[in-house]
């Protein structure tokens, strides 16, 4: 039997979903479906205006075929540009609303009915816009399931990857594009086992990731993309205990676990060759075997935050550790 490819998975699927908006957009206006926001129920009507934060959330709508549902996007300078994005012509087709954080105002200007971010990574109690709050303005609002490990009231525990996967059905259901997200998720979920499947054998290889910082290092904890990526490429993320998304930790702790490779986490205004270059001079990561083998990998700012884009993340993760060391 001849295996249909994805191509054609997808475009029949991006057709559906397409025709499927469009009856929405023309009539149907009241469809409601009830899907979790963290670990509440919440009750959607189709958004046709929404407001997406950070390249996570506006790709994971991209990906999805929704372009003509997102009115525009919140970019913050730590993001790559956009232009560099796989769907840079997605993000051509809708407005730049700012590059500032995410905040109330600017999603009420924007005239929002549905806004995409994270717990503490875009909604914010000190910044006064929260779930809750645009709840009271009538405004509908989804999370990266990412970041509802420590959410107020309706905490929900998934792993990163798992968490991608969650975000697009979930997203697939508010907007009647069950069949895409399906497919995607499919996809995505085979790139991942062909990665681990040719992951190096023996005892996983001990990975740093380091985000910024000198004082203290900040770093990835267990709750975020880059601990999946490091685990199934075949490594093992020396915080990969720390229960959190992103912390501080000390230079005595990553000294003490000595890491055989760096991952160095690009993005902001310092660049990854001068994030190199501290940790080769700073006395106390200069003699850690990473450093001396230089073993130094770098990873895209999308590539380790909750979308679509982990995938080649992991893939190209992958393959670093699988070339011999120079």
């Amino acid at each position: 039997m001849k295996t249909p490819t994805l191509a054609a998975l997808l475009t029949g699927a991006l057709l559906l979903a397409g025709c499927g908006a469009q009856v929405q957009a023309d009539g149907a206006a009241a469809r409601k479906v009830t899907v979790k926001r963290c670990g509440q129920d919440v009750e959607y009507t189709t958004p046709r205006r929404a407001v997406v934060y950070e390249g996570g959330s506006a790709d994971k709508m991209f990906a999805l075929g929704l372009t003509e549902h997102v009115h525009g996007y919140v970019m913050p300078p730590a993001n790559p540009p956009v232009t560099e994005s796989p769907w840079a012509s997605e993000y051509a087709k809708v407005e730049f609303l700012g590059d500032d954080l995410l905040n109330r105002e600017l999603v009420v200007d924007a005239e929002a009915d549905f806004v995409v971010a994270g717990w503490r990574s875009g909604f914010s109690d000190q910044r006064g816009i929260t779930p809750k709050i645009l709840d009271g303005l009538k405004i509908q609002s989804f999370m990266h399931t990412e970041s509802c490990f420590n959410y107020p009231g309706h905490p929900e525990r998934v792993t990163p990857f798992e968490a991608l996967y969650t975000d697009l059905e979930r997203l697939g259901r508010i907007f009647g594009v069950e069949d895409r997200a399906r497919a995607l998720v499919t996809e995505y979920r085979r790139r991942v086992e062909a990665v681990r499947a040719r992951a190096p054998k023996g005892d996983p290889v001990s990975v740093f990731l380091y985000d910024s910082g000198t004082d203290k290092p900040f770093t990835a904890g267990s709750q975020v993309p880059p601990n999946d990526i490091i685990r199934f490429a075949g490594g093992r993320n020396i915080f990969g205990d720390l229960d959190a998304r992103w912390g501080e930790v000390t230079w005595e702790s990553v000294v003490q676990a000595r890491p055989e490779v760096i991952i160095i986490l690009d993005y902001g205004d310092k660049p990854a060759a001068e994030k190199i270059k501290f940790l080769k001079e700073f006395p106390a990561t200069s003699r850690l075997p990473a450093v001396v083998e230089n073993r130094f990998h770098i990873l895209d700012y999308n590539e380790g935050i909750s979308g679509p884009r982990v995938i080649d993340g992991l893939e190209g993760f992958a393959e670093y550790l699988r070339e011999p060391p120079q």
